[in-house]
């Protein structure tokens, strides 16, 4: 079963001011609803059908890592509202994600907290911690629910569902579902079986 949106008259005229929003700053994208915020519009790359729902905040920055696109997003992708992704060396999001609302993705964080790192001690403001930064990447096909934290240094493969509230601080393989915080895998997709079977 499919679902449909039955979309009242309010919302309606909202989206009909956002498609032509869409047809003349975002060319190929399927519908980016406004308001959106957007720092560094020039490393942002997306792909066909790409949908975003209300107030999503994208934000890229040159780190002088990376490529020349930080934020990178396949075909298809669908964000919903109050998506905040952040990229300072690249974001990689694969094509037909899902994601659902209140979302924060970030390869980048206020210091470096893996060890002796003199200059990320708490002594010294946060802001004025170097920046570290390690790539995200999503596969295709992937949903993430909603509330969901995927943080710096992160790969999630292909097929996954990530579950609401989760915090996802490591490597996820394909083809699995995980959820908690921080987010483990509980089940994974058998193609054999074609199931979902328990971890």
């Amino acid at each position: 079963m499919v679902m449909k949106n039955g979309y009242g008259f309010g919302e309606i005229f909202k989206n009909a001011i956002s498609l032509v929003y869409t047809k003349i700053f975002y060319k190929g994208a399927r519908l980016i609803r406004t308001p959106i915020f957007i720092r560094g519009k020039k490393l942002l790359q997306y792909g066909e059908g790409f949908t975003t729902g209300y107030s999503c905040r994208l934000e890229m920055f040159d780190t002088g890592k990376g490529g020349a696109k930080k934020l990178i997003i396949g075909k298809n992708c669908k964000i919903g509202d109050n998506v905040h992704i952040s990229a300072g060396e690249s974001v990689t999001i694969g094509d037909n994600c899902l994601m659902a609302s209140k979302i924060f993705i970030s390869d980048s964080n206020h210091g470096d907290y893996s060890g002796n790192v003199q200059h990320s001690s708490p002594d010294i403001e946060p802001d004025k911690r170097p920046l570290n930064t390690k790539s995200v990447s999503i596969g295709n096909n992937v949903w993430i629910g909603e509330n969901v934290c995927i943080l710096l240094g992160v790969n999630i493969g292909d097929g996954c569902i990530i579950g609401a509230n989760s915090v996802v601080n490591k490597d996820i393989p394909s083809n699995c579902i995980a959820v908690g915080m921080p987010a483990r895998v509980i089940k994974k997709y058998n193609c054999v079986a074609k199931q979902w079977m328990k971890i």
